[in-house]
């Protein structure tokens, strides 16, 4: 499983970091960040997402209020949202 997250959409409200700890706040720049990430694209940012957190992950995407967060199986077919 691939998490796919985009900071640029990111309006900070923080849900994800609720969520999962492998996001992290930035109150400087009122952003999520993801921990481990790879920049893909500009300001897109991915990680797998190890077997015992799938599930945190996944309430990680379906809590983001602006859907910056996609979650990607095995297969790169979008699960979330």
């Amino acid at each position: 499983m691939r998490i796919e997250f985009d900071e640029d959409t990111c309006i900070g409200m923080f849900q994800c970091v609720a969520e999962w700890d492998a996001f992290e706040e930035d109150k400087s720049r009122g952003k999520a960040i993801l921990e481990g990430g790879e920049e893909i694209d500009d300001g897109v940012f991915a990680r797998e997402v190890p077997e015992d957190a799938e599930l945190d992950a996944k309430f990680a995407a379906r809590t983001c209020p602006v859907d910056a967060i996609r979650i990607y199986d095995d297969d790169g077919e979008q699960l979330i949202p």
